[in-house]
């Protein structure tokens, strides 16, 4: 997979590229495709967990792209969702020649210590998902987080026609995603759908939390008719599980059925809007994080910069207090575009 060459301001009005090569040692080995004669500079991946759909899609992704690119890693660790455990694998890639780090810390107020480590050492960080609080990055992946509210919000609103219940659940409120998305629904329906009585449900991004907390709402309130699920690699068969065990899994268009839209995009979520299980998905691009990951990572190693404006792979680099953040589009899916090739969740193995 060829990635995008970034050109100067007179070809493109956009990304800007400030020349500044640079050379690097390496040291480390790559478990995916480095080798002892890779002079490409080493790069350290820190995958964040492996207990959603998602995530496991975006390691997916990391690894293809590291093989046809033939970049230099040192090996993958996966931080299992836990700051201490991303302390102890940056400090590995620090000690093992690193020349940048790629993360996606789930903690975004935790990091900033290990970011100032990092920046000390002239390492640069490119964050994935999630934009850390505090601490320099070079640049954050990301698509914008509070579209997936507002667009969630929207399509809820008009599907129920301005009334109703919904049950809302919420990720974790220390991750700048979890708060955007939040913040981002509960603002759209306060001033577009103020008919519409919302339950926010905190989760910590778990499944298991969001299902008891939906069995408990709708033991207060039968009459729930909507469901907007902040991370359907989490949430999705869980609460498919629940409705269907309490027989309020009824297909789109029939009556009873619980208007459910989701963010992810993962083929789960596709599958469930195919069947009428759910409506909707913001899909959230694993292929692209994976891919610009790695370019941005492969060129703050070469000691390149960039600067705020459009981009030639459709998105928008924006400038945040600390760095630069790359949003990437994430669309809306629904029974209308499910099928979209260029879905990436109609692209990977499920």
């Amino acid at each position: 997979m060829k990635l995008h060459t970034v050109r100067t301001a007179a070809a493109v009005a956009g990304v800007v590229l400030l020349a500044g090569a640079a050379t690097a040692c390496n040291r480390g080995s790559d478990t995916t495709a480095g080798s002892g004669g890779n002079s490409k500079p080493a790069l350290g991946i820190d995958l964040p967990r492996a207990d959603t759909d998602f995530w496991n899609s975006y390691a997916q992704y990391i690894r293809q792209d590291v093989s046809s690119q033939g970049l230099h890693t040192l090996p993958l660790s996966n931080s299992q969702n836990d700051i201490t455990k991303l302390v102890a694998n940056v400090q590995v890639f620090q000690n093992t020649g690193a020349k940048a780090v790629v993360m996606a810390p789930q903690d975004t107020g935790a990091i900033a210590s290990t970011l100032d480590q990092l920046a000390a050492k002239k390492i640069p960080v490119v964050s994935v998902d999630t934009r850390p609080d505090k601490g320099q990055v070079y640049m954050v992946v990301r698509a914008d987080n509070r579209a997936y509210g507002t667009k969630a919000c929207d399509f809820l609103g008009k599907q129920l026609g301005g009334k109703g219940k919904v049950a809302e659940f919420q990720g974790a409120l220390d991750s700048i995603n979890g708060r955007d998305r939040s913040e981002a629904f509960a603002d759209c329906m306060k001033t577009k759908f103020p008919g519409i009585k919302v339950f926010e449900l905190a989760t910590d991004w778990k499944g298991d939390v969001a299902s008891a907390k939906l069995q408990s709402t709708l033991a207060q309130n039968p009459d729930l008719n909507g469901i907007y699920m902040q991370a359907g690699g989490a949430f999705l068969q869980p609460t498919l599980a629940l409705l269907q065990q309490k027989g309020l899994l009824k297909p789109a268009g029939q009556p009873g059925h619980i208007s459910i839209i989701s963010n992810d995009g993962i083929p789960q979520e596709l599958d469930a809007i195919r069947k009428g299980q759910i409506d909707a998905t913001v899909s959230q691009p694993a292929d692209l994080y994976a891919k610009y990951a790695l370019f941005y990572a492969e060129a703050a190693a070469e000691g390149k910069t960039f600067k705020p404006g459009a981009t030639d792979h459709d998105s928008t680099i924006v400038q945040i207090p600390n760095g630069l953040e790359d949003q990437l589009p994430a669309p809306l899916v629904t029974k209308d575009n499910v099928d979209d090739k260029g879905l990436w969740g109609n692209n990977i193995a499920k």
